[in-house]
């Protein structure tokens, strides 16, 4: 069993570990109906479905503003085609991406301050595009990360080992010396072949776990 004395760093995943995403039918029928377009919510929310489906796979290649921008059109593009509404997905990309919020899971902020008043180095490590750090930021997050890396900086998703060595190379340590706590089989995997240790989430529970009272 890994304790906090055998860490010098605690990486972290952030969808189902760190912040959940709200309900996102309410603000997208409210931004088709801006467009002219009323849908019920559970066509909407079939239509969402598929564009994570969609964007899932391709998160890594929102790697600058102007490939985020692409990306951001092709899944509205996505997510209209399922709704069978005739918009431009390039005029509705904004409304798209604005009805897409996130909030933080229970107990993350004083967990997050328990593992680093113990002495550990932190580091979010995240399938995501190159947004990851604005939600971060906006959620209260990004002061206390020493790292931040995105499958989109990395150039290859979790469980592919390179944003788990990005992020070690960022904070200056090494892999056996490391934990990451996650949610899913990608976590674990690329843990592993990174050769970092693994904890699943709750993060509200990891503190205790790692020993530190």
């Amino acid at each position: 069993m890994v304790v906090a004395a055998d860490l010098d760093a605690v990486t972290l995943d952030a969808l189902g570990t760190l912040v959940e995403l709200e309900d996102p039918v309410p603000g997208l029928r409210q931004a088709l109906a801006t467009h002219g377009v009323a849908r019920e919510g559970a066509g909407v929310g079939h239509a969402f479905a598929i564009e994570v489906e969609y964007y899932l796979p391709r998160a890594h290649t929102g790697s600058d503003r102007e490939t985020l921008t692409t990306l951001r059109r092709d899944c509205a593009g996505v997510f209209l085609e399922a709704c069978q509404a005739e918009l431009d997905p390039a005029a509705f990309a904004s409304d798209f991406n604005a009805a897409i919020k996130f909030s933080l899971l229970p107990d993350v902020l004083p967990a997050l301050d328990a593992l680093r008043a113990a002495g550990l180095s932190l580091a979010c490590v995240a399938n995501w595009d190159i947004s990851l750090t604005d939600h971060l930021e906006s959620l209260g997050l990004t002061p206390r990360f020493d790292a931040t890396v995105s499958s989109a900086e990395a150039g290859a998703q979790k469980p592919d080992p390179r944003p788990f060595e990005l992020a070690l190379e960022r904070l200056g340590l090494v892999a056996s010396r490391a934990l990451h706590c996650g949610d899913s089989d990608a976590d674990r995997k690329g843990a592993a072949r990174a050769g970092l240790a693994f904890e699943p989430d709750p993060v509200a529970t990891l503190p205790e776990r790692l020993g530190i009272r």
